[in-house]
């Protein structure tokens, strides 16, 4: 049916630097761009269209039916897709699951993955604890500011993929920059923050919080991330041995297009856009055939059905 070209939303966060704004061109209306929400129909930031049309706007007014058979079983739409370049340290913080999320919050929980784009050489990323440890302990350090020494901290290169299921505490290090494929929320429970004296959410945080050790790494081969809301695989043309791509978006669901690094076109329905660095695509279902040509890094992001094993 149709292939837009979605414009972010920039948010300007006290942490955040300059990179999407110099390296990625988007336009932020701040010095600082801290994250890009490339898919997003979420009221804190929603991307638009080429016409200035919000994508929530544009779902609104064409019906479910473009998202696909496979999003029949939410309420909602599923997932939210974001730039994040981490100038300084994020909040140590945690997500709830649906249910709990729904009770408290009115949103959905929020299980996530980390497509790393490029880390300093002492960036760390904190995903889970190192042993597991009590509630007990864990109120603890979170009161004498001891939080870090527990948390499992990695090393992380380009190309590397985090998967974080909801109740799993985490951290973006500085120094980073990566791509997140995300449920559909904006719910964040946040515990240790670097003496920022931002808010902290403690209660709820001990509510949901799984203590135990974090399994961060792996792949779900042949994808790079699955579960119930996503399913998340990796592109790579080099524009010399493989310059072109090709695939069919059908009645089940609909197809995001990521670019993270270099330049060609895009092609579906008979309309031919050309691509760059960051630039995002929402295909709807019963587009299909597509075709990608050139020399590029993308993330394709769709949603599983019921059969798939997650």
């Amino acid at each position: 049916m149709a292939i837009l070209k979605l414009k972010p939303a920039c948010k300007n966060y006290i942490w955040g630097g300059r990179r999407l704004i110099e390296e990625f061109g988007f336009d932020s209306k701040e010095k600082i761009c801290a994250e890009a929400w490339t898919l997003s129909v979420h009221p804190d930031g929603a991307s638009t269209l080429e016409n200035g049309e919000t994508l929530a706007e544009y779902l609104k007014r064409n019906g479910k039916e473009i998202l696909g058979t496979n999003c029949r079983r939410f309420e909602n739409f599923p997932v939210l897709i974001k730039f994040i370049d981490a100038r300084e340290n994020l909040s140590v913080q945690v997500h709830p699951n649906d249910e709990y999320a729904k009770i408290h919050e009115n949103q959905l929980g929020k299980s996530e993955m980390w497509y790393i784009l490029d880390a300093e050489e002492n960036s760390v990323l904190y995903c889970g604890f190192k042993k597991k440890i009590s509630k007990e302990e864990f109120a603890a350090r979170i009161k004498n500011n001891s939080l870090p020494e527990v948390l499992n901290a990695l090393s992380v290169k380009k190309g590397d993929v985090i998967f974080i299921p909801a109740g799993t505490i985490h951290a973006v290090g500085k120094g980073i920059l990566l791509a997140e494929i995300q449920q559909n929320s904006n719910v964040s429970y946040r515990v240790f923050d670097y003496g920022r004296n931002r808010p902290l959410h403690i209660e709820k945080a001990l509510d949901v919080t799984n203590l135990n050790p974090s399994k961060a790494r792996g792949k779900n081969y042949p994808h790079i991330a699955v579960c119930d809301y996503f399913v998340v695989d990796k592109l790579n043309l080099d524009g010399k041995i493989l310059s072109e791509a090709r695939g069919n978006v059908d009645e089940k669901t609909f197809l995001n297009v990521l670019i993270l690094d270099g330049t060609g076109k895009i092609s579906c329905g008979g309309r031919e856009i050309f691509y760059r660095k960051g630039d995002s695509f929402f295909l709807t279902a019963y587009s299909g055939e597509w075709k990608i040509c050139g020399s590029c890094d993308a993330l394709l992001t769709t949603v599983p059905g019921n059969e798939e094993n997650f």
